[in-house]
């Protein structure tokens, strides 16, 4: 396939070749563009190797890579694009296999995420469960050892959803995906009818400093 392939990128190159010496950089230029150096083959399983590791290597390292919750787990996953990279095209840094590798992860992601659907057990096992950090407003520090969560970080995550403290959280999930969930704790019964009174005791103030008249200056 490959052969038939570079062969007919080949006779594209000549007839270019036939318009003058003016064409030879074109030529080139074409040649190192399209021209594969690796079987199709080798194109397809080069990704679909990469894409199985880096799914076990990911589930291993635990969803806090994924959270990126501090700079060390960012640069651990862009050096990680780039440690890979060479595996996946190899040798060949033509357009033609990019597009290969491309389509392969595509086709390998659409037919994993398909087969998982139908299969709840096992794609559990795959992505993992969700963990819960906070439980009625107590914290579980066995989670956190677990899934290597320090309670600053834990602290920060909550911050950059508009929460001032662990203490406003009634429920903390870590999503398998590396995304916190917060819910916020709802006041109890007897706190909130007093709020509800003090705020209208308030509004009340207000309206009868309006009201009131202003007495004459003596």
């Amino acid at each position: 396939m490959v052969r038939s392939y570079n062969i007919a990128v080949s006779a594209a190159i000549e007839v270019i070749d036939s318009f003058g010496e003016g064409a030879v950089m074109h030529t080139k230029i074409w040649s190192d563009m399209f021209l594969l150096t690796l079987p199709v083959a080798e194109k397809v399983l080069r990704p679909a190797i990469i894409y199985g590791f880096l799914i076990a290597g990911l589930r291993l390292a635990g969803k806090r890579e994924l959270a990126q919750l501090n700079p060390f787990d960012l640069v651990v996953l862009l050096t990680l694009s780039n440690t890979v990279q060479n595996a996946i095209i190899g040798e060949d840094n033509s357009v033609t296999g990019g597009i290969i590798g491309a389509i392969s992860l595509l086709v390998i992601n659409y037919i994993v995420v398909r087969f998982l659907f139908g299969h709840a057990k096992l794609d559990r096992v795959v992505e993992g469960e969700s963990e819960v950090l906070i439980e009625k407003g107590v914290l579980r520090k066995d989670r956190l050892k677990k899934e290597l969560i320090t309670l600053p970080e834990l602290e920060a995550a909550a911050h950059r959803q508009g929460f001032g403290s662990l203490d406003e959280i009634e429920r903390a999930i870590l999503e398998p995906g590396g995304t916190f969930c917060f819910i916020r704790k709802e006041p109890a019964p007897e706190e909130a009818r007093h709020a509800e009174v003090m705020a209208r005791l308030d509004q009340i103030a207000q309206e009868l400093n309006r009201i009131r008249p202003v007495s004459p200056q003596p």
